[in-house]
């Protein structure tokens, strides 16, 4: 009997033309016997489109072709379901993918997306919002805000906007941070709120992270310059240690002493001086490739 399989698709992620996907896609699913319902993400409503997409279809499988802000929706508008997710990468940095060592080709990464064997990943709720990733306040989220209003796109585009953000840097911001029944403040250029080890550039900015152990860390950067923001798109070196300091936990709440631009998953989502964050109740089950018998 045909099975039902979704596949969202965000059509303007990354910059990049999804046909290819969506074709490919389709091809692999009928030689599996399934049917591919395909959506494509609009900006407006996408949470109930797909829900009721979900309760129509009753698919066997969900696969995200975008990047990791189209996870983040697609784990918000299905976090009651127990289903596993295929990831496409298809996004500008595709972070989550890349901590994941999925393959680059869109064929090795259906070989695995449809497959049983899964990861069941850590979600973390930051003001009632959804992360599987990495989120931050401070700097980086200023420069997501800055690529995001621009038109140039691709790594040419973020180093481009870079020199931007430097340029018009703000003096660090004081946070207080409540964590492990502890109180800390500091001074702080950018704090970020990390499930995983490292950024879609492929550079470790949390070197203790898991994204299955049940915790999350805050990594505080005290010192944020041209060449350490340099190193964070470049992908090409680990954060030094004396310009970090890391905290482990469940639950934790930053606020800071002025509004401060804040992002999850590579969204960004205005400013803010207060986040509560926890880890949430759901896992969320993607697919990841069996690891190689030794």
């Amino acid at each position: 009997m045909e099975k039902n399989v979704l596949l969202i698709v965000n059509p303007i992620s990354g910059d990049l033309d999804k046909s290819e996907i969506i074709a490919a896609t389709t091809l692999f699913a009928t030689n599996q016997n399934q049917k591919i319902q395909l959506y494509q993400t609009t900006g407006k409503h996408d949470q109930h489109a797909i829900q009721q997409l979900f309760y129509k279809n009753n698919p066997e499988r969900v696969l995200i072709a975008g990047g990791d802000g189209t996870i983040k929706l697609v784990a918000e508008a299905l976090e009651e379901q127990d289903i596993i997710f295929g990831l496409l990468p298809a996004g500008s940095a595709n972070g989550l993918a890349t901590d994941l060592d999925l393959p680059k080709s869109i064929e090795d990464c259906l070989k695995i997306a449809f497959q049983n064997h899964y990861i069941s990943l850590d979600i973390i709720s930051i003001n009632g919002q959804k992360s599987m990733h990495l989120s931050d306040i401070g700097l980086n989220a200023e420069l997501i805000k800055n690529y995001q209003n621009s038109t140039l796109r691709g790594k040419l585009g973020y180093a481009l906007q870079a020199v931007n953000t430097l340029i018009e840097i703000e003096e660090p911001f004081l946070a207080t941070i409540t964590a492990n029944d502890k109180l800390i403040t500091c001074q702080a250029r950018m704090i970020v709120i990390a499930n995983s080890k490292k950024y879609g550039t492929g550079i470790v900015i949390n070197p203790q992270g898991k994204l299955d152990d049940g915790k999350f860390e805050l990594v505080i950067l005290k010192n944020l310059d041209l060449v350490v923001l340099g190193q964070i798109i470049a992908g090409n070196n680990s954060i030094a240690p004396e310009n970090i300091e890391i905290i482990s936990t469940t639950k934790a709440k930053i606020t800071s002493n002025r509004p401060v631009n804040f992002q999850i998953d590579g969204e960004y989502c205005g400013k803010t001086t207060q986040l509560d964050i926890i880890l949430a109740p759901q896992k969320m089950k993607i697919a990841i490739a069996k690891p190689t018998p030794i």
